[in-house]
This record gives structure tokens, sequence and C-alpha cells, in this order.
């Protein structure tokens, strides 16, 4: 059984048939299981998560119809999976060995540890696919799903700014100039995926929109926050100004024909998704590529652009 956090609350099989599970407390049970990664949460907790100031009359004896519901729907979807809810006093727990927030979080890792750019974009760009939207949107305003909710965030948006920075490595600042476009305007004041977009600005020849880009957001934290830009940022911004080779700015001279930028290698593991691509591409005049920002929409589209 599959379980998935990194957007609204989903379950699927191994088969990845999804399992419906309908009934508001169920899901509101199963999201407060979940976000204890494994935990026992005691059902004083639980009766506090599904009931608020006014829980029923008989708060153990419903809690547990609601455990039963939960086991059924997911025994139904795949028999013996029931197990998976499980009773330690005084509480439940779910013992869940896939779930994406989990599977996002060893991807990041193992991206961290590897050395070679590519292998830490490919990585990356994986761990973020996993992301369908804001995590459980419909549960994170509660106060339990709160912190955890914003530390996945937090861990998403870092990941994306080392992708963005991995991605400028290999010297593919087209690419990362344009997926960082929506993120920093989600981000104002993360200097770090700031500094990434504005590297990739100057690394792609747009050098007046990378000083452009610096002094925007200095006036922001400055009239904001009432703060300068941190030192990191401050060393870029004179590395900028002295045109420092080290940035890794293209020479117009080796500027590719035509109006895409020159791929610097292989999208690897997307074949699959490029040839639908292009299938769409060639039947409708506009096709158009949604998701979050940093998953590599425009790695995409301009692979099918070169085919």
């Amino acid at each position: 059984m599959r379980f998935g956090v990194l957007g609204p609350l989903a379950v699927w099989t191994d088969d990845g048939v999804p399992v419906r599970v309908r009934d508001t407390k169920v899901r509101a049970l199963l999201a407060a299981l979940l976000l204890a990664e494994g935990r026992m949460v005691t059902a004083d907790h639980l009766v506090d998560v599904l009931w608020g100031d006014s829980p029923p009359a008989r708060p153990t004896a419903v809690l547990q119809a609601r455990v039963s519901q939960l086991r059924g729907a997911l025994d139904r979807a795949e028999p013996g999976a029931r197990a998976l809810v499980r009773y330690r006093a005084p509480g439940y727990l779910l013992s869940a060995d896939d779930v994406d927030a989990v599977r996002f979080s060893a991807l990041v890792r193992r991206a961290r540890d590897g050395a070679e750019p590519r292998t830490r974009v490919d990585l990356l760009t994986r761990a973020l696919d996993l992301w369908r939207g804001p995590a459980l949107a419909e549960f994170a305003d509660g106060d339990a799903a709160r912190p955890v909710v914003a530390r996945w965030e937090e861990e998403r948006v870092a990941a994306v700014e080392e992708r963005a920075e991995a991605l400028n490595a290999l010297g593919e600042y087209a690419v990362v100039a344009a997926d960082l476009t929506d993120a920093v305007d989600r981000h104002p004041f993360r200097e770090r995926l700031h500094a990434a977009r504005i590297t990739a600005l100057y690394g792609a020849g747009r050098q007046g929109e990378a000083l452009t880009a610096y002094e925007r957001l200095r006036a922001r934290l400055a009239d904001e926050l009432g703060v300068d830009p941190g030192p990191d940022l401050l060393a870029l911004h004179r590395a900028l100004l002295d045109q420092d080779p080290a940035l890794g700015a293209v020479p117009v001279a080796q500027a590719p024909p035509g109006n895409l930028p020159a791929p610097m290698g292989d999208l690897v593991g997307r074949e699959e998704r490029l040839g639908q691509l292009v299938a769409l591409a060639g039947e409708h005049r506009l096709v158009t590529l949604t998701g979050p920002g940093g998953v590599g929409k425009t790695r995409l589209a301009l692979a099918a652009a070169e085919r």
C-alpha cells in the first residue's frame, strides 16, 4: 500500500490503483497517523485532532469505530492491509513502508551524497516529481499538521535550490532562469534561491537582468525587513560587477544557432513523458506543461522543441 502526503491526501494499492477513503473523519485520522511518520499517536491526541473542543459522548468508542472504518477501507482495496493500522497502548500507529514524503527525503539525501552534478539533478528531479501540490492541503491548517507540513515544504524549496545550483554547475543557465521565475516570486526573501537565478541569468548572457534582479532583492530586503543581503549574495554581486569568469557566462560566439539553448546533457529517465509531449505537440497548436516550480518543465519542453 502506498500513501501520498505531498499534495492532497492519497492512497494507492501496490499496483497503483487509487483507494477511496471517503469519510472526512476517517481521512483526518489517516492524515494524523501519516503525520506521525511511523510513531504511535495517543488516542487522546487523535480525539483532539478529529473533534477538537466538541468530542463525542464516548470518544474512545467512536475513535475505535473510525479506526475500524479505516482498516476496512484499506483491506477492501488490498487484502491484509488492515494490519497496517496497529494498536499500541495508549494509541495507534500506521506501519507504512511506502510514503511519498519518505521517498522524497531519501532521494534528496542521495543527491546530497552525490559528487557529480548530473546525478544530483536527476535524483532531485525525481524527488520533486513526487509533489502533487501543497502538502496535505485539506489538513495543513491544523495545529498538529502545521509544523510537519512546514518542514516538508522547507525541504521542497531547499531541493529546488540544490537542483538549480547543480544545473548551473552543468551550464544549463537558461533552464534555471526560466524554472525559478515563479519560485522567487513565491519566496521573495530566500537569498539562496535568488542567488541561483541571478547566477543563471548572468550565465545565460543576461547580465543586465542579473544585476536588476539583485538590486530588486536588495531593495526588498531593506524596505520590508530592514536588513542587507547576506555575505554570499554580496560576494555574488561583486562577482557580477567584476564579470568574474568563475560565474561561467557563455560567450556570445558559443551561443547555439536558433533560439534554443544548447542542451548540456541527456534527459535521463523522462523518455516516456518526452514522447507523450512530442505527440501532443504534433496534434495541437498549443500544449501547456503545468506543475510546481523546479520539477523540470522547461527542460522537458526544450527537449521536445529540439525534436
